[in-house]
């Protein structure tokens, strides 16, 4: 048996300061994780309650097409070809410059999707490897549990927004104009079904349980490993949440979910990740924030605050 050399995570000032957050984020609900990526100590808040990821499982769709590249069953310079069937709702800088440009490489692709949360591109993806299904079913035979991928963004969106089956047409700015023809009740029946939906959620402890694994290269080969967590640490979207929180010479390798605001309440605005501070000591975190009635300002205002308590709590 090994000793862990890092200190262990102060649970007490935890228990404290996150149920002061909890409590100012009422009437919405506040989930968090943390994890010492050395010794294993956990602790999390409504850790075992369901979440909607939105763009989150991206990184999980990520991580699903290096495991395919790993196996040799597809290759990160593979040219794939972007059809009107296959665009999606924004965000997706990629629909908005098709037919312009129409055929992009898996990794370019990869990077759209986890680094630039481009809808098109990760649903491009995960029909590539299998739908869903094969992102959920790669998860379960890695023991990952307590995190679902059920819907493409193609599906998940519209329906979450009281919109039929999404159609190309509506790429770009013309999905808002689709929106304005749903009748509020409908939007609001549909947001309230979506804040009650198990389908493509995540428990803050099963999505710690993903990035301790992938931290500990048991999901993917090195090469992968290293490139997705590049790639999030890369990513130029979130900035505002709990890396806000976070001191200078933190590393942060992340995924960020936002979303759809209606009726006042916000069904999503989440940041997971690993930040790795100056003496190279590495957290697993994942934050989680749903039903929300506060503005965008209040809400990254209280991830950050979320990530400053975290750094506390590691000494």
């Amino acid at each position: 048996m090994t000793a862990s050399r890092t200190p262990v995570i102060d649970v007490k000032r935890l228990d404290s300061d996150v149920r002061a957050l909890a409590k100012r984020a009422a009437p919405g609900v506040l989930g968090f994780g943390m994890m010492n990526l050395e010794s294993g100590q956990s602790w999390t808040w409504e850790g075992e309650r369901r979440f909607p990821m939105q763009s989150v499982f991206k990184m999980l769709v990520g991580a699903a097409v290096l495991a395919e590249v790993d196996a040799g069953r597809m290759a990160l310079d593979e040219a794939i070809s972007i059809g009107a069937k296959d665009l999606s709702p924004p965000r997706s800088p990629i629909a908005d410059a098709w037919p312009g440009r129409a055929v992009y490489s898996a990794e370019e692709l990869l990077v759209a999707a986890v680094s630039d949360s481009d809808n098109t591109a990760a649903d491009v993806l995960m029909k590539r490897i299998g739908g869903p299904g094969a992102v959920s079913g790669w998860l379960q035979a890695q023991k990952i549990e307590e995190v679902r991928v059920d819907r493409y963004e193609r599906e998940l969106q519209p329906e979450a927004l009281g919109l039929a089956s999404f159609r190309p047409a509506w790429r770009g700015a013309s999905f808002d104009t689709a929106l304005a023809t749903v009748p509020q009740a409908q939007r609001l029946a549909a947001a309230e079904a979506y804040l009650r939906d198990p389908r493509d959620t995540a428990t803050p402890r099963g999505m710690m349980v993903f990035l301790s694994r992938l931290d500990a290269g048991e999901l993917l080969s090195p090469g992968s490993t290293r490139r997705l967590i590049t790639i999030m640490a890369n990513s130029p979207r979130g900035p505002e949440r709990l890396e806000a929180g976070f001191p200078k010479g933190v590393t942060f390798a992340h995924k960020i979910g936002t979303g759809s605001s209606f009726g006042g309440r916000t069904s999503a605005y989440n940041d997971v990740g690993i930040f790795t501070l100056a003496d190279k000591r590495s957290y697993a975190i994942t934050a989680f924030l749903t039903a929300s009635t506060a503005d965008e300002h209040a809400r990254a205002a209280l991830l950050a605050d979320l990530g400053r308590v975290a750094v506390r709590a590691v000494g």
